[in-house]
Protein backbone atom coordinates (compact mmCIF):
# COMPACT_ATOMS: atom_id res chain seq x y z
CA UNK A 1 0.00 0.00 0.00
CA UNK A 2 1.05 3.58 -0.55
CA UNK A 3 0.49 6.42 1.88
CA UNK A 4 -2.15 8.89 0.72
CA UNK A 5 -1.69 12.58 1.66
CA UNK A 6 -4.78 14.17 3.15
CA UNK A 7 -5.18 16.51 0.17
CA UNK A 8 -5.49 13.51 -2.14
CA UNK A 9 -8.47 12.04 -0.30
CA UNK A 10 -10.43 15.02 0.98
CA UNK A 11 -13.33 14.65 -1.49
CA UNK A 12 -13.72 10.92 -0.70
CA UNK A 13 -13.30 11.21 3.06
CA UNK A 14 -16.17 9.73 5.12
CA UNK A 15 -18.02 8.38 2.09
CA UNK A 16 -19.62 4.95 2.52
CA UNK A 17 -18.99 1.93 0.30
CA UNK A 18 -20.05 -1.68 -0.19
CA UNK A 19 -17.52 -4.41 -0.91
CA UNK A 20 -18.91 -7.05 -3.30
CA UNK A 21 -17.05 -10.27 -4.21
CA UNK A 22 -14.84 -9.07 -1.39
CA UNK A 23 -12.29 -11.91 -1.29
CA UNK A 24 -9.85 -11.08 1.51
CA UNK A 25 -10.31 -7.32 1.34
CA UNK A 26 -8.11 -5.76 -1.36
CA UNK A 27 -10.74 -3.16 -2.27
CA UNK A 28 -11.46 -2.48 1.38
CA UNK A 29 -7.82 -1.75 2.21
CA UNK A 30 -7.71 0.76 -0.64
CA UNK A 31 -10.98 2.51 0.27
CA UNK A 32 -10.18 2.65 3.97
CA UNK A 33 -6.85 4.33 3.16
CA UNK A 34 -9.04 7.21 1.91
CA UNK A 35 -11.03 7.19 5.15
CA UNK A 36 -14.09 5.69 3.51
CA UNK A 37 -16.43 3.53 5.60
CA UNK A 38 -17.57 0.02 4.65
CA UNK A 39 -21.27 -0.53 5.34
CA UNK A 40 -21.75 -3.93 3.67
CA UNK A 41 -19.62 -6.77 2.28
CA UNK A 42 -20.34 -10.01 0.47
CA UNK A 43 -18.14 -13.06 -0.23
CA UNK A 44 -19.26 -16.65 -0.72
CA UNK A 45 -15.99 -18.52 -0.01
CA UNK A 46 -15.95 -19.59 3.65
CA UNK A 47 -12.17 -19.34 4.06
CA UNK A 48 -12.10 -15.87 2.55
CA UNK A 49 -14.95 -14.94 4.89
CA UNK A 50 -12.94 -16.11 7.90
CA UNK A 51 -9.82 -14.27 6.79
CA UNK A 52 -11.82 -11.11 6.06
CA UNK A 53 -13.33 -11.34 9.53
CA UNK A 54 -9.90 -11.67 11.16
CA UNK A 55 -8.66 -8.55 9.40
CA UNK A 56 -11.73 -6.31 9.47
CA UNK A 57 -13.82 -7.62 12.34
CA UNK A 58 -16.82 -8.32 10.11
CA UNK A 59 -17.95 -11.56 8.49
CA UNK A 60 -19.10 -10.81 4.93
CA UNK A 61 -22.58 -11.83 3.88
CA UNK A 62 -22.66 -14.94 1.69
CA UNK A 63 -23.92 -15.63 -1.82
CA UNK A 64 -24.74 -12.27 -3.40
CA UNK A 65 -27.38 -13.86 -5.65
CA UNK A 66 -29.46 -14.61 -2.54
CA UNK A 67 -29.20 -11.14 -1.01
CA UNK A 68 -32.10 -8.73 -1.49
CA UNK A 69 -30.77 -5.36 -2.62
CA UNK A 70 -33.32 -3.69 -0.34
CA UNK A 71 -31.51 -5.16 2.68
CA UNK A 72 -28.23 -3.45 1.76
CA UNK A 73 -27.52 -0.09 3.38
CA UNK A 74 -27.39 3.07 1.24
CA UNK A 75 -23.86 3.86 0.06
CA UNK A 76 -21.83 6.32 -2.02
CA UNK A 77 -19.46 3.86 -3.66
CA UNK A 78 -19.86 0.30 -4.93
CA UNK A 79 -16.70 -1.75 -5.53
CA UNK A 80 -16.03 -5.30 -6.62
CA UNK A 81 -13.94 -7.65 -8.70
CA UNK A 82 -16.78 -9.66 -10.17
CA UNK A 83 -16.20 -13.14 -11.65
CA UNK A 84 -16.38 -13.17 -15.44
CA UNK A 85 -18.85 -15.88 -16.32
CA UNK A 86 -19.60 -16.64 -19.95
CA UNK A 87 -22.56 -14.54 -21.08
CA UNK A 88 -24.87 -17.12 -22.58
CA UNK A 89 -26.73 -14.58 -24.72
CA UNK A 90 -24.10 -11.85 -25.04
CA UNK A 91 -23.83 -10.07 -28.34
CA UNK A 92 -27.59 -9.72 -28.86
CA UNK A 93 -27.53 -6.06 -27.82
CA UNK A 94 -30.20 -6.47 -25.17
CA UNK A 95 -28.37 -4.42 -22.54
CA UNK A 96 -29.65 -5.10 -19.04
CA UNK A 97 -31.45 -8.28 -20.14
CA UNK A 98 -28.20 -9.74 -21.49
CA UNK A 99 -26.63 -9.72 -18.01
CA UNK A 100 -29.35 -11.71 -16.26
CA UNK A 101 -28.08 -15.07 -15.07
CA UNK A 102 -24.54 -13.78 -14.58
CA UNK A 103 -22.94 -12.49 -11.40
CA UNK A 104 -22.47 -9.09 -13.00
CA UNK A 105 -26.26 -8.79 -12.94
CA UNK A 106 -26.10 -8.69 -9.14
CA UNK A 107 -23.89 -5.62 -9.32
CA UNK A 108 -26.28 -4.07 -11.82
CA UNK A 109 -29.43 -4.75 -9.79
CA UNK A 110 -27.87 -3.38 -6.58
CA UNK A 111 -26.56 -0.27 -8.35
CA UNK A 112 -29.90 0.21 -10.12
CA UNK A 113 -31.70 0.19 -6.76
CA UNK A 114 -29.29 2.23 -4.60
CA UNK A 115 -27.66 4.29 -7.32
CA UNK A 116 -24.32 5.01 -5.61
CA UNK A 117 -22.54 8.00 -7.10
CA UNK A 118 -19.42 5.98 -7.97
CA UNK A 119 -18.64 2.40 -8.94
CA UNK A 120 -15.14 0.95 -9.24
CA UNK A 121 -14.97 -2.54 -10.73
CA UNK A 122 -12.19 -4.92 -11.77
CA UNK A 123 -11.86 -7.98 -13.97
CA UNK A 124 -9.34 -10.00 -15.96
CA UNK A 125 -7.69 -8.39 -18.97
CA UNK A 126 -9.18 -11.02 -21.28
CA UNK A 127 -12.63 -9.58 -20.67
CA UNK A 128 -11.75 -7.07 -23.39
CA UNK A 129 -11.56 -9.84 -25.99
CA UNK A 130 -14.19 -12.24 -24.66
CA UNK A 131 -16.74 -13.07 -27.36
CA UNK A 132 -14.98 -10.66 -29.74
CA UNK A 133 -15.59 -7.75 -27.37
CA UNK A 134 -19.33 -8.33 -27.14
CA UNK A 135 -19.24 -9.23 -23.45
CA UNK A 136 -17.46 -5.99 -22.53
CA UNK A 137 -19.84 -4.01 -24.73
CA UNK A 138 -22.81 -5.63 -23.01
CA UNK A 139 -21.44 -4.79 -19.57
CA UNK A 140 -20.78 -1.16 -20.55
CA UNK A 141 -24.23 -0.86 -22.15
CA UNK A 142 -25.82 -2.23 -18.99
CA UNK A 143 -24.02 0.27 -16.77
CA UNK A 144 -25.02 3.08 -19.14
CA UNK A 145 -28.61 1.89 -19.08
CA UNK A 146 -28.88 2.16 -15.29
CA UNK A 147 -27.56 5.72 -15.32
CA UNK A 148 -23.74 5.85 -15.35
CA UNK A 149 -20.93 7.19 -17.49
CA UNK A 150 -18.34 4.43 -17.83
CA UNK A 151 -14.58 4.60 -18.36
CA UNK A 152 -12.43 1.50 -18.77
CA UNK A 153 -8.72 0.79 -19.05
CA UNK A 154 -6.30 -2.10 -18.65
CA UNK A 155 -3.67 -1.28 -16.04
CA UNK A 156 -0.58 -3.24 -14.98
CA UNK A 157 0.56 -3.58 -11.38
CA UNK A 158 4.19 -3.14 -12.49
CA UNK A 159 3.38 0.47 -13.40
CA UNK A 160 2.05 1.34 -9.96
CA UNK A 161 4.84 0.55 -7.52
CA UNK A 162 4.22 -3.18 -7.23
CA UNK A 163 6.74 -5.73 -8.55
CA UNK A 164 4.21 -7.96 -10.28
CA UNK A 165 3.36 -8.25 -13.95
CA UNK A 166 -0.40 -8.33 -13.46
CA UNK A 167 -2.79 -6.75 -15.98
CA UNK A 168 -6.44 -6.16 -15.16
CA UNK A 169 -9.27 -4.13 -16.67
CA UNK A 170 -10.82 -1.47 -14.44
CA UNK A 171 -14.19 0.27 -14.69
CA UNK A 172 -14.63 3.75 -13.22
CA UNK A 173 -18.35 4.60 -13.31
CA UNK A 174 -19.99 7.87 -12.34
CA UNK A 175 -23.65 8.73 -11.87
CA UNK A 176 -24.67 10.71 -14.96
CA UNK A 177 -26.10 13.38 -12.68
CA UNK A 178 -22.51 14.26 -11.69
CA UNK A 179 -21.85 15.31 -15.30
CA UNK A 180 -18.40 13.73 -15.37
CA UNK A 181 -17.94 13.22 -19.10
CA UNK A 182 -14.18 12.79 -19.08
CA UNK A 183 -12.08 10.70 -16.71
CA UNK A 184 -8.40 9.86 -17.13
CA UNK A 185 -6.94 6.82 -15.42
CA UNK A 186 -3.67 7.42 -13.56
CA UNK A 187 -0.39 7.57 -15.47
CA UNK A 188 2.28 5.01 -14.54
CA UNK A 189 4.37 5.91 -11.53
CA UNK A 190 8.01 6.86 -12.10
CA UNK A 191 9.04 4.96 -8.96
CA UNK A 192 10.40 1.55 -9.97
CA UNK A 193 10.47 -1.31 -7.49
CA UNK A 194 11.78 -4.87 -7.73
CA UNK A 195 10.77 -8.17 -6.18
CA UNK A 196 14.03 -8.33 -4.25
CA UNK A 197 12.90 -5.36 -2.14
CA UNK A 198 9.96 -7.35 -0.76
CA UNK A 199 11.56 -10.69 0.04
CA UNK A 200 11.47 -12.23 3.49
CA UNK A 201 14.64 -13.19 5.38
CA UNK A 202 15.77 -16.68 4.42
CA UNK A 203 15.08 -18.00 7.91
CA UNK A 204 11.38 -17.15 7.47
CA UNK A 205 10.97 -19.14 4.25
CA UNK A 206 9.17 -22.50 4.74
CA UNK A 207 11.08 -25.47 3.36
CA UNK A 208 8.05 -26.32 1.22
CA UNK A 209 8.79 -23.24 -0.88
CA UNK A 210 12.11 -24.60 -2.13
CA UNK A 211 12.36 -26.52 -5.39
CA UNK A 212 14.98 -29.25 -5.45
CA UNK A 213 15.19 -31.11 -8.76
CA UNK A 214 17.86 -32.44 -11.07
CA UNK A 215 16.41 -30.83 -14.21
CA UNK A 216 17.00 -27.17 -13.24
CA UNK A 217 18.88 -25.05 -15.76
CA UNK A 218 19.96 -21.48 -14.88
CA UNK A 219 21.29 -19.42 -17.78
CA UNK A 220 24.60 -18.14 -16.40
CA UNK A 221 25.29 -15.58 -19.13
CA UNK A 222 21.84 -14.02 -18.93
CA UNK A 223 22.10 -13.80 -15.17
CA UNK A 224 25.43 -11.97 -15.56
CA UNK A 225 23.87 -9.49 -17.98
CA UNK A 226 21.06 -8.79 -15.54
CA UNK A 227 23.54 -8.10 -12.77
CA UNK A 228 25.15 -5.47 -14.99
CA UNK A 229 21.90 -3.62 -15.73
CA UNK A 230 22.20 0.08 -14.92
CA UNK A 231 18.47 0.23 -14.19
CA UNK A 232 16.07 -2.25 -12.65
CA UNK A 233 13.87 -4.00 -15.22
CA UNK A 234 10.19 -3.12 -14.74
CA UNK A 235 9.14 -6.64 -15.74
CA UNK A 236 9.84 -10.31 -14.98
CA UNK A 237 13.20 -11.51 -16.34
CA UNK A 238 13.53 -15.22 -17.04
CA UNK A 239 16.98 -16.59 -16.20
CA UNK A 240 16.38 -20.32 -16.29
CA UNK A 241 13.99 -23.20 -16.57
CA UNK A 242 12.87 -26.41 -14.92
CA UNK A 243 12.25 -29.40 -17.14
CA UNK A 244 11.23 -28.00 -20.55
CA UNK A 245 10.38 -24.50 -19.35
CA UNK A 246 6.63 -24.77 -19.71
CA UNK A 247 3.96 -23.14 -17.58
CA UNK A 248 5.16 -23.02 -13.96
CA UNK A 249 8.62 -24.21 -15.04
CA UNK A 250 10.36 -20.87 -15.68
CA UNK A 251 12.87 -19.33 -13.29
CA UNK A 252 13.05 -15.55 -12.78
CA UNK A 253 15.50 -13.14 -11.19
CA UNK A 254 14.28 -11.18 -8.14
CA UNK A 255 15.86 -7.99 -9.51
CA UNK A 256 12.94 -7.98 -11.93
CA UNK A 257 9.27 -8.47 -11.17
CA UNK A 258 7.16 -11.43 -10.16
CA UNK A 259 4.92 -13.03 -12.72
CA UNK A 260 1.16 -12.73 -12.29
CA UNK A 261 0.08 -14.51 -9.13
CA UNK A 262 -2.44 -17.18 -10.01
CA UNK A 263 -5.14 -19.01 -8.10
CA UNK A 264 -4.86 -22.03 -10.40
CA UNK A 265 -1.21 -22.21 -11.54
CA UNK A 266 0.55 -25.56 -11.74
CA UNK A 267 4.06 -26.88 -12.26
CA UNK A 268 6.99 -26.59 -9.84
CA UNK A 269 6.53 -22.82 -9.60
CA UNK A 270 2.92 -23.34 -8.62
CA UNK A 271 0.82 -20.23 -8.22
CA UNK A 272 3.73 -17.80 -7.66
CA UNK A 273 6.43 -18.63 -10.18
CA UNK A 274 9.98 -19.83 -9.40
CA UNK A 275 12.86 -17.49 -8.53
CA UNK A 276 16.61 -17.75 -7.96
CA UNK A 277 17.09 -16.30 -4.48
CA UNK A 278 20.27 -16.69 -2.45
CA UNK A 279 21.52 -19.30 -4.92
CA UNK A 280 18.38 -21.41 -4.39
CA UNK A 281 15.28 -21.92 -6.48
CA UNK A 282 12.01 -21.32 -4.69
CA UNK A 283 8.45 -20.12 -4.86
CA UNK A 284 7.30 -16.99 -3.07
CA UNK A 285 6.06 -17.18 0.49
CA UNK A 286 2.49 -16.14 1.40
CA UNK A 287 3.79 -12.92 2.98
CA UNK A 288 5.74 -12.09 -0.17
CA UNK A 289 2.57 -12.68 -2.20
CA UNK A 290 0.75 -10.26 0.10
CA UNK A 291 3.44 -7.67 -0.50
CA UNK A 292 3.42 -7.94 -4.29
CA UNK A 293 -0.36 -7.41 -4.16
CA UNK A 294 0.06 -4.29 -2.02
CA UNK A 295 -1.47 -5.71 1.18
CA UNK A 296 -0.24 -4.11 4.41
CA UNK A 297 2.16 -5.87 6.75
CA UNK A 298 -0.62 -5.95 9.34
CA UNK A 299 -2.72 -8.26 7.15
CA UNK A 300 -3.31 -11.55 8.97
CA UNK A 301 -2.59 -14.47 6.65
CA UNK A 302 -4.72 -17.58 6.34
CA UNK A 303 -3.16 -20.40 8.36
CA UNK A 304 -3.05 -22.58 5.23
CA UNK A 305 -0.22 -21.79 2.80
CA UNK A 306 -2.06 -23.30 -0.23
CA UNK A 307 -5.16 -21.25 0.61
CA UNK A 308 -3.01 -18.11 0.88
CA UNK A 309 -1.73 -18.66 -2.64
CA UNK A 310 -5.27 -19.05 -3.96
CA UNK A 311 -6.52 -16.00 -2.08
CA UNK A 312 -3.76 -13.71 -3.30
CA UNK A 313 -4.01 -15.15 -6.79
CA UNK A 314 -7.63 -14.00 -6.82
CA UNK A 315 -6.97 -10.64 -5.16
CA UNK A 316 -6.80 -7.17 -6.65
CA UNK A 317 -3.58 -5.10 -6.46
CA UNK A 318 -4.23 -2.55 -3.72
CA UNK A 319 -1.83 0.06 -5.10
CA UNK A 320 -3.61 0.31 -8.45
CA UNK A 321 -6.88 0.96 -6.66
CA UNK A 322 -5.24 3.68 -4.59
CA UNK A 323 -3.89 5.39 -7.70
CA UNK A 324 -7.34 5.23 -9.32
CA UNK A 325 -9.01 6.58 -6.19
CA UNK A 326 -6.57 9.50 -6.14
CA UNK A 327 -7.69 10.32 -9.69
CA UNK A 328 -11.35 9.99 -8.72
CA UNK A 329 -10.74 12.32 -5.78
CA UNK A 330 -9.02 14.91 -7.99
CA UNK A 331 -11.79 14.59 -10.60
CA UNK A 332 -14.42 15.37 -7.96
CA UNK A 333 -12.30 18.27 -6.78
CA UNK A 334 -11.78 19.71 -10.28
CA UNK A 335 -15.52 19.57 -10.92
CA UNK A 336 -16.31 20.94 -7.44
CA UNK A 337 -18.46 17.93 -6.64
CA UNK A 338 -19.06 17.53 -2.91
CA UNK A 339 -20.78 14.27 -2.08
CA UNK A 340 -22.71 13.86 1.16
CA UNK A 341 -21.96 10.68 3.11
CA UNK A 342 -24.88 8.29 3.10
Amino acid sequence: MIRIPATNKDFLKNLSFIDLFAGIGGFRYALESFNCKCVFSSEWDKYCQLNYSKNFGQIPHGDITKIDEKEIKPHNILVGGFPCQAFSISGKQKGFDDTRGTLFFDIARIADYHHPEIMLLENVKNLERHDNGQTLETIINTIHEIGYNVFTKVLKASDYELPQSRERIFFACFDKKLNISNFHFPKPSEHIVCLQDLLEPEENVPRECYINRNDIDVYGSRLLNLNLFSELPNRPVQIGKINKGGQGERIYDPKGHAITLSAYGGGPGGKTGAYLINEKIRKLTPRECARVQGFPETHILDESRPRCYTQFGNSVPVNILQFILKKINSTLKENEIHLSPR
